[in-house]
Parts: structure tokens; sequence; C-alpha cells
């Protein structure tokens, strides 16, 4: 009698898990998003740069989508995985509309959810690679709120993700104030915007400004920032800079 085990298929003994995939490093990113609370709801800006790597290879890419009725989403970070969440929230939506009971989620409810399905993800070791900004009005209550690729999440009057996290919250703190006009929101943002462009390599000049009332989203047509590339520092960045060429 042969007691030799028959050799199995090398596919066999690896498991359900050896075909799963994960995003070990981002790929098609987007930077930047900057958001804050005005007199009549919720202003949100972003580029529409798509790099690959340091390579800005798209240029035309809306990293700011509504969420529902009352909610309006920005990402930064990995866009295919920006493009997954929301087909999560697609489903959401959806089966919150089902109920048909009058009510719907509002932006609160929808950064709750966000916040679980970024933290779920994250303690799979496999997570979707991006930072989150959630804003939104219902029934008169304005609402901001940012989580990260971690699960890290607050809600505040202003927020940013990215660089405009370390280069656009200062202005803010400064310039913010309570009931800001629409108008001022805009040029506040622009001018953070700006900001961005001028340091951030990945920033494009070619943006859009979203806002949302009680009325609901509207999202701006791209538009370009006026510049001034005169400054002396920018003539000859590195005079001066110990150890530079």
């Amino acid at each position: 009698m042969n007691f030799t085990a028959s050799k199995q298929p090398e596919h066999c003994l690896l498991g359900p898990e050896s075909d799963s995939q994960r995003t070990l490093y981002p790929y098609v990113t987007g930077t930047s998003v900057v958001a804050l609370k005005y007199k009549d709801g919720i202003l949100m800006a972003a580029d529409m740069g798509g790099s690959y790597g340091s390579t800005l290879r798209y240029k035309s890419v809306e990293r700011m989508k509504p969420v529902g009725k009352h909610s309006l989403l920005g990402a930064s970070g990995e866009i295919s995985d920006f493009q997954e969440i929301l087909k999560y929230l697609d489903e959401l939506i959806l089966y919150d509309n089902m109920w048909d009971d009058g009510n719907s989620l509002g932006p609160k409810e929808v950064h709750n959810y966000l916040t679980r399905v970024m933290y779920n993800r994250r303690n799979k070791f496999n997570p979707l690679w991006n930072s989150l900004v959630l804003g939104g009005v219902k029934k008169g209550e304005k609402y901001l709120g940012t989580v990260s690729m971690i699960g890290v999440n607050f809600e505040d009057n202003h927020v940013a993700t990215g660089f405009g996290n370390h280069l656009a919250r200062p202005i803010l703190r400064q310039e913010w104030r309570e009931n800001l006009s629409f108008e001022d929101g805009v040029k506040l943002l622009e001018k953070c915007m700006r900001v961005l462009l001028y340091r951030d390599r990945s920033a494009i000049n070619k943006l859009q400004i979203a806002k949302i009332t009680e009325e609901g989203v509207t999202i701006s047509q791209p538009y370009s920032l006026k510049t001034y590339w005169e400054f002396s520092a920018f003539e000859n960045p590195t005079q001066g800079a110990v150890g530079s060429w």
C-alpha cells in the first residue's frame, strides 16, 4: 500500500485570502480639500489635479460630490478609493430611501458612517487611502467634520486635509468668523487655495468651490486664480540655503 500523500496544487494551500488585493501605496492622488461654515451653510474648495506619483497626470478630477439631500463630500488621497467610498454611500442612500418614511440621513449620520467605514478598514490592515471632509445642512443646523484614513475624526467650524491642514488652517483660525457672508467665505477659501498653489507641488491652478445650503448643493465650474510669481524668494529659492547647489 502506498502511503505517500498526493501533492495538492499550490493554489489550494494558500487559502481564500490569497487572491485578495490591498492598496499598499496610493497611485493616483488628489491633494488638499478646504472647507468652512458660512452664514447660510458650508463652503468647500478643492483643485482638480490627479497626481501619478510626482507626475501631474490628470487635470480634471472632481473631488467633491453631493451625498443624499443634505450632505457634501470632499476627498484627498487615492482617487480609486474615493470612488469606492462613493459606491458605499450610493448604497447607503438607496437603502435609506427605500424606507420611504419621510426622513433622510443628515450630514452627522453620514459622517458617523464614514468614521466607522474608515476605522473598520484600518483594523483589517486594508485602509481606504483617503482623508475626507463631510459638510451639510439639515433643519437649519450646519455641520462640518473630517475623518482620516485610520478613522481619526472631529468636527469644527473649518477643516482642511493634506497640506491644507498645515498651511490653510492657520489662515482660517485668524480670519474666519461667525456669520461669514458667501462672498467673504469664497475670498477666504481662494486665499487658502492660492497659498497652497504656491507651496504644494501637487496643487494646480484649476479649482472648484462648492456650497451646500438648505436648498441643496451647487458646485462651480472649474476656474483659475490670479497669481503673482515675481517674489524674490521664488526667483532664486535656494539663495542662502545651507548645502544648496
